[in-house]
């Protein structure tokens, strides 16, 4: 009986880690299309067109895509305070050599505990959409697209659909609340990182000129 269960713990162990790695691989397969923007990243979207955020990209974007600095112009600019997007064109040379083609936007919205991949040049890592019951009540309603917070910074990454690898959205900023607990006898209040709000899908459609969308 206990050999029986061993052998059945070992094949749902072995399956695990096979379902872990046919997920990395996956997301490894997006690597390309993450790119260096100054201090922070954005998504290759194909004919020669990159998104990020607005704050991330500044006055003067610079560009880097599989390590190397390409020219770079600005399309059309956002506003961190309305929607958080740039979008910017590069020389379609330097892709095309990559073999890169073009990144779908995701048509419908993700689910609550979705399964999603954060993909910048050096790294793939997976979390999830946070359900809204868990994000701050006072949130206003347009940053309710969000996935579980999993470290500092990441803004102007893309966040993809870990099934379909159609772009949901680009990180753009963290959402924050405060954790009360008792220390010494004292009440205290700390704030904590919840989430992160991404720009969805649909905006950044509607930000991309109707002349430049795939």
């Amino acid at each position: 009986m206990r050999a029986a269960i061993s052998l059945c713990l070992g094949f749902f162990v072995a399956a695990l880690i096979a379902g872990l790695a046919r997920s990395q691989d996956a997301g490894d397969s997006l690597r390309p299309y993450a790119v260096s923007i100054g201090g922070g990243h954005g998504v290759y979207l194909g004919k020669g067109l990159v998104i990020t955020a607005a704050h991330v990209a500044g006055l003067l974007p610079q560009v880097e895509i599989a390590g190397a600095k390409v020219p770079t112009k600005v399309v059309k600019r956002g506003d961190l305070n309305d929607v958080d997007l740039t979008l910017l064109s590069i020389d379609e040379q330097l892709p095309d050599k990559l073999g890169l083609g073009h990144i779908a936007l995701c048509q419908k919205p993700p689910g609550t505990g979705e399964p999603v991949f954060i993909v910048v040049p050096e790294e793939v890592m997976q979390t999830y959409v946070i359900s809204q019951s868990l994000l701050p009540p006072n949130i206003p309603a347009k940053f309710r697209t969000a996935i579980r917070d999993f470290g500092p910074g990441y803004s102007g990454t893309g966040v993809f659909d870990a099934k379909e690898k159609c772009l949901l959205g680009i990180i753009s900023r963290k959402i924050s609340g405060v954790e009360i607990k008792q220390v010494n006898g004292r009440t205290v209040r700390e704030p904590i990182n919840i989430a992160k709000y991404f720009v969805p899908a649909s905006e950044i459609a509607s930000f991309i000129p109707p002349d430049l969308r795939f």
